[in-house]
């Protein structure tokens, strides 16, 4: 197979859980459980279908003869008719009713929902997992003070802790959106050529009650609440652009997740897991460089864009149907599940192995700590009977000079110095260094942090118990 292209969503992201949810095995396997479905409807709304013939679809239901079934599709060109041939030839006696009353959509866009939906528990699986993860991580060091910024500049101290929860609230947002598009997903039914059951009014002599019965039977046997209760020749291709819009969601709240990891490895605070033998750089072997993230948003990217691929879809199609979808279908789709699979793995094992070096975070901060303590520091004056405006002109004439040393002839913060050298203040170098402590400007970060566990992810947690298994038992 060295000879021809090989997906690398397939060779190297996805897992094998998702490949086979999209695999042709899958597929043609629920092509045969709606054909079975299809025929115990109409064999109970009183058409002439035998239980023999029931029985022995459901005796070949998952010994798909494949061979048999491509050497007729060479001859008729057209899916569908060579499947229901090959299924045929497995049964004989139910030959003739096979497909009856139904067209090639009542399988293939029937199988695109359940495929859908079958990928959207897998996904949403992965995303509590990572969630859970996350929210251990929050936990572990909601106290641990660290310098924050805005537009990457020194600002205000906060958590790490507290910094993960802004990642973790944005994967319960897409947790949230999967959710409600996954338990609104509807299938198709058997509606016909146009969407009007035509046929059915042919197979059930205008029998309209009884036609009206058809799609709510075959949703329950497929595990689903309901169809659409309109639709042309194939449901509504928006049903693929929320979808798809709920993958690109998650890919996002991904990509700034990876890129604050991308930068604090840069900055030495945190470093996502590194093996023992792994190699960073073919020429600079002292690297350690952050390539899971950067996978991560490489294959996020990916699936942002793929999310348009429905969206125009949808925008373009022509009355009852055109078949411009198809081929764009069959690519961004399986793709975008795919990649958002490799994704979410990723996620979990960065996460899982995120090292933190604190006394990194430490040095940095308190390199920057002594600007943010100033108004702290000019109170501390003010009791020790200074003059607040004379003070404030002091801090800033001071701060742009402790700036100046640092900036301009690479020294260190040697504002304290400076302040406790100045006699307006009053105050000395061990009195000022008491006001040091990250601790006084965290604010409400650990708080915060605990608030949001507490209120906001266990319940959530709470609700997907069975699907973390143990984990979520010692956790929540």
């Amino acid at each position: 197979m060295n000879d021809r292209y090989q997906s690398p969503l397939s060779e190297r992201y996805a897992s094998k859980e998702m490949q086979y949810i999209f695999s042709p095995d899958m597929k043609f396997r629920t092509w045969r459980k709606l054909w079975i479905a299809l025929a115990e409807t109409e064999k109970e709304l009183g058409l002439p279908i035998t239980e023999e013939q029931i029985e022995e679809l459901k005796a070949h239901a998952d010994d798909i003869n494949y061979e048999v079934a491509k050497e007729r599709e060479k001859l008729v060109r057209h899916d569908v008719m060579s499947h229901v041939y090959a299924y045929g030839q497995q049964c004989p006696k139910a030959k003739g009713i096979i497909h009856l009353g139904a067209t090639s959509c009542y399988v293939g866009d029937n199988t695109d929902i359940i495929v859908m939906a079958e990928a959207l528990k897998l996904i949403r699986k992965k995303l509590v997992s990572v969630i859970d993860e996350l929210s251990r991580f929050a936990d572990r060091y909601k106290a641990q003070p660290t310098l924050a910024f805005t537009h990457f500049q020194p600002a205000q101290p906060t958590t790490v802790g507290k910094r993960a929860t802004l990642w973790l609230q944005e994967f319960l947002m897409d947790l949230e959106d999967l959710e409600y598009v996954s338990g609104s997903l509807k299938l198709l039914g058997s509606k016909g050529t146009t969407g009007t059951q035509a046929s059915f009014l042919e197979l059930f002599e205008g029998d309209q009650e009884t036609i009206d019965k058809i799609d709510p039977i075959i949703a329950k046997k497929m595990g689903f609440s309901a169809c659409y209760p309109v639709s042309g020749q194939t449901y509504s291709r928006k049903v693929d652009t929320r979808v798809l819009n709920i993958l690109a969601g998650i890919a996002a709240s991904a990509h700034k997740m990876s890129n604050d990891i991308r930068l604090l490895q840069h900055l030495k605070e945190v470093e996502e897991p590194f093996e023992k033998n792994q190699i960073g750089s073919s020429a600079m072997a002292y690297k350690r460089n952050p390539m899971r993230s950067e996978r991560i948003a490489s294959l996020a990217r990916y699936v942002i864009v793929d999310a348009l691929n429905p969206a125009i879809t949808s925008a373009t199609q022509w009355f009852e149907r055109t078949l411009d979808d198809s081929a764009n279908k069959r690519l961004s789709v399986p793709e975008g599940f795919l990649a958002i699979d490799g994704i979410l793995d990723l996620c979990l094992n960065v996460v899982d192995g995120l090292v933190v070096y604190p006394k990194v975070i430490e040095k940095r901060l308190m390199a920057e700590l002594p600007f943010m303590a100033t108004e702290n520091i000019m109170m501390d004056a003010v009791k020790a009977g200074g003059d607040r405006q004379e003070l404030h002109e002091r801090i800033r004439e001071l701060s742009m000079e402790a700036g100046k040393n640092v900036k301009e002839k690479g020294l260190d913060n040697n504002l304290l110095e400076l302040i406790a050298a100045d006699p307006s203040f009053n105050l000395s170098l061990d009195e000022l260094k008491k006001a040091m402590d990250p601790t006084r400007y965290t604010g409400r970060a650990k708080e915060q942090v605990d608030t949001f566990l507490a209120n906001v992810v266990r319940p959530v947690l709470e609700q997907h118990k069975e699907e973390l298994g143990v984990k979520a038992e010692i956790h929540v």
